[in-house]
């Protein structure tokens, strides 16, 4: 089994910035991606940015440019680091690792953009 512990969320003012960490533990059978997605209330949830073993990283059309993510393999962690947010970046945003067997899920952080 494999968990996965977010950090770094919270209320920040619009045009602020926000550090996500995600650290993965468990029995990981072969590490292909890590990322975030993010629900925001009454929406469906939605892929914000996700990053390979290998490096590639792609990226929502809506943060690119404000959103970076990275990775330490070794620890196991991903990051999104999250620049000039805006209200409509309020949403729950759910770290996920594709180990490829399956996909397993963060709890969640709470990121509040107030206008």
């Amino acid at each position: 089994q494999v968990q996965l512990v977010e950090s770094g969320g919270g209320l920040v003012q619009a045009g602020g910035s926000l550090r996500l960490s995600c650290v993965a533990s468990g029995s990981i059978f072969s590490l292909r991606a890590m990322g975030w997605y993010r629900q925001a209330p009454g929406k469906q949830r939605e892929l914000v940015a996700g990053i390979t073993s290998g490096g590639r990283t792609n990226y929502a059309d809506s943060v690119k440019g404000r959103f970076t993510i990275s990775r330490d393999n070794a620890k196991i962690t991903v990051f999104l680091q999250m620049h000039d947010l805006k209200s409509e970046d309020t949403a729950v945003y759910y770290c996920y690792l594709d180990d490829t067997t399956r996909i397993y899920w963060g709890q969640g952080t709470q990121v509040t953009v107030s206008s």
